[in-house]
Parts: structure tokens; sequence; C-alpha cells
């Protein structure tokens, strides 16, 4: 018997169920996963330049690193 407590559902948990509380063709689910991934990916790319930014790295700087001279 699984004893473990669930935490509560987060807000965009909540706003998929609502999405979700109709029946989708299988079509219109795939375009919307896709258009999830494609948000969550873009997301990433914007915080991963932010964050290189914040670190003040350059192309140069980041080349250095990877040969191990910085």
């Amino acid at each position: 018997m699984n004893t473990s407590i669930q935490p509560p559902l987060t807000n965009l948990q909540m706003e998929l169920l609502k999405l979700f509380s109709r029946q989708l063709p299988d079509k219109d689910l795939h375009a919307i996963r896709d258009l999830i991934a494609q948000y969550l990916l873009e997301r990433s790319f914007e915080l991963a330049d932010e964050e290189w930014d914040k670190r003040g790295y350059t192309v140069e700087s980041f080349q250095k690193k990877i040969k191990g001279n910085g």
C-alpha cells in the first residue's frame, strides 16, 4: 500500500486540468504538448542567456575554460 503524501497541485497543473477537462482529439493534444515543450525550451535559453550575461561570459572566455586555460 502506498502511503506517501502528495503535495498540492501547482498553478500550472491546475490550469492544465481546467484546459483538459474536455476530450480533445489526439492531434490537438500533440499540438498542445509541442507548444508547451517549445515554450519551456525557449524559456530555458532565456534563463541561460541571462546567467551568461550576469557572469560576463564571452565566447572567448568560454573557449578558454573548455581548453583548460581559464
